[in-house]
């Protein structure tokens, strides 16, 4: 059926910006708690206080209880994200927030490997070279055998991993469930997951700590919602360059907040990787297809 909705690019792109700033801010507070909290207390604390939001949703989620095999979806996903969201919050204390931002554009990347050894999607030679492309972006920021890797630059790429296999299952959820329902589950499965970790290794919070957590978990809820209105009034392939604007902010935030040096190379390499993410969602979108989501539709 053909797409009657009115387009707006202007607001589509405004809304854009405007999550791309959450998410980067989302990322700043939990540099800023950085490691007076173990790991998965503070992936652990972000779920849990954002399952606030999802309290009026509570009682169609129990009229609708999933099935068993959407149990099972849903139970998988939350596996995969609660290990990649683990991961990046393990990278965010050990590296740059312009290393987090840039390599976190990858998740389309694997999405769209996982989407043609998965779910059987046609992987073109045009998608292929750009996922090339991108890989090489990668190498630009990572540069193995010419500096020495922290151990959060090999998390990273397992939270790009993570979350991309995370939105794979989503994808087939959301063909069953309203897509609200489909966070809000994902957000209980997470919650679960990270919990054992986190009472393992727990140390009592301070009240501004929590305020922080409770901070991160809004911002990540508002990026999705925002995400979301853009997605409404203008294609992917118009809103998708406004993600490249998270890199600036990321470069910025983390030079004049947190006194990290700006990396010729990780502007560089995430410039190429955003550069093949914006050509793959071109492509789909002119072939009216959707199978490669934007960068920030993978995010934590």
């Amino acid at each position: 059926m053909e797409d009657t909705r009115v387009q707006r690019p202007g607001r589509g792109i405004f809304w854009m910006v405007l999550t791309g700033f959450q998410f980067v801010g989302m990322t700043a507070l939990v540099k800023a708690v950085g490691t007076s909290l173990p790991v998965y207390q503070t992936s652990f604390l972000r779920f849990a206080l954002g399952l606030v939001f999802f309290i009026p949703l509570m009682p169609s989620l129990i009229r609708t209880l999933p099935t068993a095999q959407q149990a099972k979806l849903i139970a998988l996903r939350g596996l995969a994200h609660t290990i990649g969201v683990s991961l990046w919050f393990y990278a965010m204390v050990r590296i740059p927030l312009a290393d987090v931002t840039a390599l976190n554009y990858l998740n389309p990347i694997y999405v769209t490997l996982g989407a043609s050894l998965f779910l059987g999607e046609k992987l073109a030679l045009r998608r292929l070279i750009a996922v090339g492309v991108a890989l090489l972006g990668a190498g630009i920021i990572l540069r193995p055998g010419f500096r020495e890797l922290d151990p959060g630059h090999i998390a990273m790429l397992g939270t790009s991993l993570g979350l991309a296999t995370g939105y794979l299952i989503a994808k087939r959820l959301s063909a069953e469930m309203s897509s609200a329902h489909v966070v809000a589950w994902l957000s209980i499965a997470v919650t679960i997951g990270l919990m054992p970790m986190a009472v393992t290794h727990w140390v009592h919070p301070t009240w501004e700590q929590l305020a922080v957590l409770l901070a991160v978990a809004a911002l990540a809820t508002g990026a999705h919602y925002t995400m979301t209105l853009a997605f409404k009034e203008a294609p992917v392939a118009v809103t998708q360059p406004a993600t490249f604007l998270q890199l600036v902010w990321a470069v910025a935030l983390g030079a004049l907040v947190f006194g990290e040096g700006i990396d010729p190379y990780t502007v560089l390499g995430g410039g190429v990787i955003i550069a093949s993410v914006s050509y793959i969602t071109w492509r789909e979108a002119m072939l009216k297809r959707r199978i490669t989501p934007p960068s920030v539709a993978t995010k934590t």
